[in-house]
């Protein structure tokens, strides 16, 4: 097949084009910025430019979209709906041009919001910030997509944290806090928190080749640890002890107000804010039973995942 990968320079591309690659499918790369990995099959382009999509997208069978706008502190607001909702509605014109039939979307949990009890895929939606929110419409341009042709497939992706080696996210944050002996646990820990390794989501999302249809998934890799079991993994693979008290929430909470007005004053981007404060300290589970019943899985268990990245990025 001859596919196109939309963010495929990125920290999950990387994993998916590899993974496309050795199934032994033609792949191109659709990014802002070169592959470091694969620079012989970069086209340098932006989701914003309907007119770099049209070029691109011509002669392909697939299209794999995983660009978005994602980080907490991405300003001015306005870029999570420029880049994940007029990005989608440009693919959208571009695949509809070039009859492609076949888009794999990866979406995120953060469409249901904030301490919901496990939610599956059939949830209301409850985004509490504009990164869900604008994938949230996304999706629903996609669903409009696949629903004007029955021969379309369409294949939405919601995955929790993903983490792995070469990502510079909230995990990557919380092993450096560790390390340097930084952490404190805000809240008692026993707050659950469903996540996935990089190499168990790219290869499922190179399986979807073989999906057809209108498909939804949850992804994250079970069973859930709590966060203090999180920190536990991280201390002992590294050798670092962790604190023996904890931070209330509500102190927290005061704690990322502080750091969000110390990175608005001084212009700089901080590990901390009180949006990660939150999210670290809220329960966010997901109910997987559908990627389960349909047959996929991972290779590595979390605690595995977690190895891997600190040997890879923190070890060597």
């Amino acid at each position: 097949m001859n596919i196109l990968v939309i963010g495929g320079s990125g920290f999950i591309g990387t994993r998916l084009v590899s993974e496309l690659l050795e199934i032994g499918h033609n792949v191109r790369i659709f990014d802002l910025q070169k592959s470091t990995n694969y620079p012989e099959k970069s086209v340098l382009g932006d989701v914003r430019s309907q007119s770099d999509l049209m070029h691109e997208c011509k002669g392909i069978d697939v299209i794999f979209n995983l660009a978005a706008e994602h980080r907490d502190d991405v300003t001015p607001i306005s870029l999570y709906y420029d880049v994940n909702v007029e990005g989608a509605k440009n693919i959208i014109t571009a695949a509809t041009y070039h009859n492609v039939s076949k888009i794999v979307f990866t979406s995120t949990v953060a469409i249901y919001g904030l301490d919901k009890d496990n939610p599956d895929e059939n949830c209301p939606p409850d985004p509490f910030n504009d990164y869900g929110k604008s994938k949230l419409l996304a999706e629903a341009l996609f669903l409009d997509w696949a629903s004007q042709d029955e021969d379309r497939s369409l294949i939405i992706f919601r995955p929790a944290v993903v983490f792995g080696e070469n990502n510079r996210g909230n995990v990557f944050n919380l092993i450096s806090q560790i390390k340097s002996r930084r952490f404190i646990m805000v809240g008692s820990g026993q707050n659950r928190k469903s996540m996935g390794y990089v190499g168990n989501l790219a290869l499922i999302l190179a399986l979807q080749l073989n999906n057809s249809g209108v498909k939804i998934y949850n992804y994250c890799d079970k069973p859930d640890l709590t966060s203090k079991e999180i920190a536990t993994v991280i201390s002992e693979k590294l050798g670092a002890k962790l604190p023996k008290f904890f931070v209330p929430i509500w102190a927290g909470d005061i704690a990322g107000i502080f750091f969000d007005f110390v990175a608005k004053i001084s212009g700089r981007k901080l590990p901390v804010s009180r949006i990660r404060i939150r999210k670290f300290s809220a329960e966010t589970t997901i109910n997987t039973a559908r990627l389960v019943s349909d047959g996929y899985s991972g290779r590595y268990t979390t605690e595995e995942g977690l190895s891997r990245m600190i040997d890879s990025d923190f070890l060597n």
